[in-house]
């Protein structure tokens, strides 16, 4: 059971700070239910979750995480999907995001950055489908990024940048 203050993830909800453990005095709910009072961290709005909800939860990761994966970022193999097929595409991402690992976003937003690129050289542009990953992807990482670093969530993409330039620079010495 998670305490109250701790942040959690909540489904594909994003980074959500536990607010509250009980009962809810809402009509029509069962009042005997235990339920967790989220308040969503970067979106406006709260989340009565019983206890015992079927939806994915897990703690945010840790600041120690965070920096592992960041090492990690310059070395994940890009996922390789060349499905043409809009819906079979949109399966194949929805399969990285449930299982709700940071790993396997970073490996979403790796390889349609590697897409893109491909795309722009070829003078075309990115789908619709994979710039909609890319977005869920990318919030999700920056949303739990930002809490586990303890900085804003917009400043999480130039963190990482500078890490992986000290990576890179660290490596060829």
């Amino acid at each position: 059971m998670y305490k109250i203050g701790e942040f959690i993830i909540y489904g594909n909800n994003g980074v959500c700070e536990v607010i509250d453990v009980g009962s809810i005095n809402i009509s029509g709910i069962n009042k005997d239910k235990i339920y967790y009072t989220l308040k969503q961290i970067y979106e406006n709005g709260s989340i009565f979750a019983p206890i015992d909800t079927r939806v994915f939860m897990r703690g945010v990761i840790t600041y120690e995480e965070a920096q592992q994966l960041i090492e990690r970022i310059p070395f994940i193999k890009e996922v390789e999907c060349s499905e043409k097929n809009g819906k079979l595409l949109e399966n194949y991402y929805k399969k990285f995001l449930e299982s709700h690992e940071c790993i396997d976003l970073l490996s979403i937003i790796s390889s349609i950055y590697d897409k893109k690129d491909n795309a722009i050289n070829s003078g075309k542009k990115l789908g619709q489908i994979d710039e909609k990953f890319m977005k869920i992807a990318t919030g999700l990482i920056h949303d739990e990024f930002s809490v586990a670093l303890g900085i804003p969530r917009e400043e999480v993409q130039t963190y990482i940048n500078e890490k992986i330039k000290e990576i890179k620079k660290n490596r060829v010495i």
